[in-house]
């Protein structure tokens, strides 16, 4: 059975050296919406809890807002960490023609009470290796800026180890918000791999 999130990112070797150099500057509007954004996917995260606790099913809306909220930090955090130079809208909508895409499978007819009620525990060891990753994805976000502003090109070696990064982490945040509630394998095997763009 496939994993219902998957993660995908499109390898473009030109890069922009102004863009890359400014990143974090430029990044600041994404990163002041996503805190706002965040607060209501905490709101939604008590909801969604409560519901999968009391029902077994995720409402609808619901699941579409969160689904949404893990696409628009992914987007983000792939800009801010140099996996892309375009622009991230600011919304968490399917967009196959931005080069960051997220899927995600429509909700399961039930979940297990019991891998909700212990999420935190039940998710402990996604906890661990996405901490891991994530100083891989800033180490390889500083290599990269070096080589993009130094050459204004990315190396498909650093593109691919961030996209590995960001791909589980993506799909263990989908564990961590309740979207999913079985365990991310290291490699996504349904996600294609960093391609060069067309």
């Amino acid at each position: 059975m496939p994993y219902p999130v998957t993660f995908d990112m499109d390898f473009v070797e030109r890069r922009n050296r102004l863009t890359t150099f400014f990143r974090p500057v430029l990044a600041i509007p994404q990163l002041i919406f996503a805190a706002v954004y965040g607060i209501a996917f905490c709101i939604a995260y008590i909801g969604a809890w409560f519901a999968l606790m009391f029902t077994a099913r995720w409402p609808i809306g619901l699941y579409e807002f969160m689904g949404g909220f893990l696409r628009y930090v992914t987007r983000v955090t792939a800009y801010l960490y140099l996996g892309v130079d375009e622009y991230p809208p600011f919304n968490g909508t399917e967009n196959d023609s931005y080069p960051v895409r997220v899927h995600i499978a429509p909700p399961l007819e039930r979940y297990s009470r019991l891998k909700v009620f212990f999420r935190p525990i039940y998710a402990i060891l996604a906890l661990v290796i996405r901490y891991a990753l994530g100083i891989v994805i800033s180490v390889v976000a500083f290599l990269s800026w070096c080589v993009i502003v130094i050459t204004g090109r990315e190396t498909e070696s650093l593109q691919n180890a961030l996209r590995f990064a960001l791909s589980y982490t993506t799909r263990a945040d989908a564990l961590i918000y309740l979207i999913t509630e079985t365990y991310p394998a290291l490699e996504d095997s349904d996600g294609a791999t960093a391609q060069p763009a067309t």
